[in-house]
């Protein structure tokens, strides 16, 4: 679970950076859409706020792997990756203006949701040290 909690942290510490500073940019590069409102921008660097507060997490988390705690968070990650596959994969489809940088997300994801349960089930067969 070390090397998940750390690949998660590197991830999400990137795109918060990326919202944080540069919020309608990186929606582009998603959405193919710029954010044109204060309120859009203000909620972009919010979320990257929120993806800062999870790569923290995770980083801190990395090397106590093996506590409930960390499977807690693990499992949080398992919503958010999946939410994030349904939210930006269901834009895509509706979209006709999607960013380059969408499908190669929606992808890492998909792979996250993967390890994420994969790491949950193996701590729950008793395996992951």
């Amino acid at each position: 679970m070390k090397t998940l909690l750390i690949v998660t942290a590197l991830i999400e510490v990137g795109a918060s950076l990326a919202l944080l500073c540069c919020p309608s940019a990186t929606v582009a590069l998603l959405l193919g859409s710029r954010l044109d409102t204060p309120v859009a921008v203000t909620l972009g660097r919010l979320a990257g706020a929120a993806l800062l507060a999870l790569g923290v997490a995770c980083w801190l988390a990395k090397h106590d792997g093996q506590s409930v705690v960390a499977r807690g968070l693990v499992s949080g990650m398992v919503l958010y990756n999946l939410g994030a596959v349904v939210i930006l994969g269901l834009a895509g489809i509706r979209s006709d203006s999607a960013g380059v940088g969408l499908w190669p997300v929606v992808v890492l994801h998909v792979a996250m949701t993967v390890w994420c349960v994969a790491s949950l089930l193996d701590k729950a067969k008793g395996g992951g040290k």
